[in-house]
């Protein structure tokens, strides 16, 4: 059982780092677009990630930048396209944003974006011109002129996709990969316009977090436990299964460290975008876990008189482990949004793992009252009692 429950794991793993490089592939390209005065703009980029594109003209004599800024989006939705002039984020972000309005035609509106949290209406640090927004195939289209400092070369440009507006206010936008990447530079002079690698970095970060707590925490500490309590009832295995079951978790434990240490990072470098449950969970996890490791340094001896109370708390804080393991897997895989095959896959993985316990659950209890019958049948006869106490 020990060696194709750890292939699973190996197989599982493998697979799962696919996922560090994600795809950016667009289904089309800012250059086969058309609308209204589209020859306002000499040039254009395939924005990095949205599905989202910038058709743009830069007039240095008068230090005006006219854009066409164009997204996919729900009709009910709103995109929006800003300059950052003091960061690389959303923070200190003056925005443009576009949806439509209660009558049926199509708003845009300036945001000074000082802080993480609702947005309100205000002026932005740049004179705006010339601006309006139009909705058609799938696409929400935002047209502005924006007067920047002279002599500017280039510019942090931030832009956003988000799922509806209540009552002229736009709601949160969503936090994947694909919105945190939603930034670059757009260089004047050359008419490139650079995506943020801190994003790209970020998301690889996620996805790493992602595969080492699958590994560890969904898959090699429920197989130590898989092993510790259904391999030790045959006398053939000991003491093969105590060292297996403390590789698998000493193993899955130095791999979930590496992970927890991780989600730790991305925190720091999140600021403003938690997930307090996924995290929580994290941290309790790393708790007992580490709490497992100083019990196995301090285990009494098998005939000691704590030692039964040392197994009921050394069981109870693994099966706990098991549980908050497996939910915070789904947590992550829910956050991270991989594509259904990866969380079907993982439940195919915790469903083997489950037919495994249940088959040897059924084989150990056939052992054990066997075992059972067997020294109940040898216990010798008694003949002056006649066999009665």
């Amino acid at each position: 059982m020990a060696p194709s429950s750890l292939a699973l794991a190996t197989l599982f793993a493998a697979t799962a780092f696919s996922l560090i490089s994600p795809s950016l592939s667009q289904s089309t390209t800012c250059t086969s677009q058309t609308f209204p005065n589209r020859n306002l703009y000499t040039l254009c980029n395939n924005l990095p990630s949205l599905e989202s594109y910038l058709h743009w003209a830069y007039d240095p004599a008068r230090s005006t930048l006219s854009i066409a800024f164009i997204a996919r989006s729900e009709a009910k939705g709103w995109i929006s396209w800003a300059i950052n002039p003091t960061a690389t984020g959303m923070v200190g972000s003056q925005a443009l944003v576009a949806f439509s309005d209660p009558r049926g035609g199509m708003a845009v509106k300036t945001y000074n974006i000082t802080a993480y949290g609702p947005l309100t209406e205000s002026r932005v640090w740049f004179n705006v011109t010339n601006s309006s927004a139009e909705y058609s195939n799938g696409f929400m289209r935002l047209f502005a002129t924006v007067v920047l400092p002279v002599n500017g070369t280039a510019v942090n440009h931030v832009w956003q996709v988000g799922p509806s507006v209540t009552g002229g206010v736009p709601d949160k936008h969503e936090f994947q990969p694909a919105n945190l990447n939603a930034k670059g530079r757009l260089d004047l002079l050359s008419g490139q316009s650079t995506g943020g690698t801190g994003g790209s970095s970020r998301t690889r970060k996620r996805n790493i977090h992602g595969v080492l707590n699958v590994v560890s925490w969904g898959i090699m500490f429920p197989v130590g436990i898989i092993i510790a309590r259904y391999l030790r009832v045959f006398p053939t295995a000991d003491p093969a299964w105590f060292y297996l079951h403390v590789f698998c978790q000493v193993s899955a434990y130095a791999i979930g460290v590496a992970g927890w240490g991780t989600g730790l990072k991305l925190g720091s470098e999140s600021s403003g975008v938690t997930y307090s449950v996924h995290r929580n969970i994290g941290i309790t996890l790393f708790t007992l876990a580490t709490l497992q490791i100083f019990a196995l340094l301090l285990r009494p001896n098998k005939d000691h008189k704590i030692r039964f109370y040392w197994n009921i708390y050394h069981h109870g804080v693994g099966y706990t482990i098991i549980i908050l393991g497996i939910i915070n897997v789904f947590k992550g895989l829910d956050i991270l949004q991989p594509g259904n095959k990866w969380k079907n896959a993982y439940i195919v993985v915790v469903a083997i793992l489950g037919g495994i316990a249940v088959l040897l659950e059924a084989i150990t209890w056939i052992v054990v009252l066997r075992r059972k019958k067997t020294d109940q049948s040898t216990k010798p006869y008694d003949g002056v009692n006649n066999g009665r106490l």
